[in-house]
């Protein structure tokens, strides 16, 4: 019975590494692609520094995309809770910096993306202490 519960548990974890790899690896992918139109997505103003330093942010966001994406078959549930605790501490940091950036004007759209680390934190959160629990 506890490993039929922990399948399901671990089967549902891996739909979110997968939507972590597509929406992480996405964004990472555009920002070092086509870095000057994101970056005007959210009126943040362009020089070459920026420009360079979005490209480094996307790196950093693929690099997220393919640990979630390697990981999301991963057989230990250890590995899996690592990972999360990792991406948890990552979109809480993230969330703090997003509203720090749209509060002091920096970004002029922020809201979106702070949305959106705030419900993947809340995701690892909950795999990580509400739904273990129930396990």
């Amino acid at each position: 019975m506890e490993s039929a519960v922990q399948e399901r548990h671990l089967m549902k974890l891996k739909h979110l590494f997968v939507v972590n790899a597509i929406v992480l690896g996405g964004s990472g992918i555009s920002a070092v692609l086509v870095p000057a139109k994101v970056l005007s997505l959210y009126g943040i103003v362009l020089g070459r520094e920026v420009i360079m330093m979005a490209q480094y942010a996307g790196l950093g966001s693929i690099a997220i995309g393919l640990v979630a994406w390697f990981n999301r078959n991963a057989e230990y549930l250890k590995t899996r809770r690592a990972i999360s605790l990792a991406f948890l501490i990552t979109y809480v940091i993230a969330v703090i910096i997003s509203v720090q950036a749209n509060i002091s004007g920096v970004v002029k759209l922020g809201w979106p993306i702070i949305l959106l680390y705030l419900l993947l934190s809340l995701c690892y959160a909950y795999f990580l202490f509400v739904s273990r629990r129930a396990a």
